[in-house]
This record gives C-alpha cells, structure tokens and sequence, in this order.
C-alpha cells in the first residue's frame, strides 16, 4: 500500500499545516504520512482525514 496524502493535498490546494490545524493531528504525524514514512495508520486518524478533506479512503492510500 502506498499513502498518496500528499498528492491529494496538493490537488485540494491544501497544506500539511492546515490538515493538521484542522484534524488536530500533529504536524510530525501528518508529515509522516505524506513522506510515506509510517508503516501503520490508526483508523480513527484515517477517518478525520477523510471527514475534514470530505473523501474516502482511496484518495488517501491505494494499492501498489
């Protein structure tokens, strides 16, 4: 599985730092994401990714 948050940011104009604002994850947590640098994600951050950028599951992570 690869984790594509960056791009999805990007393609939104959105920033790390206002997902992080916005979801009150950490920043270090949000940046680990979006450099593929994690190797689990816990379900409920998950969920408030794809509650505060209003998408699903598979523009966040796809299958390599």
């Amino acid at each position: 599985m690869k984790i594509i948050l960056n791009e999805t940011l990007k393609k939104m104009n959105k920033s790390q730092y206002w997902l992080s604002k916005e979801t009150g994850i950490s920043s270090s947590a949000i940046n680990n994401l979006c450099n593929n640098k994690t190797t689990s994600i816990n379900f409920s951050l998950l969920q408030k990714i794809c509650d505060t950028l209003d998408c699903d599951v598979s523009d966040i992570i796809k299958i390599k």
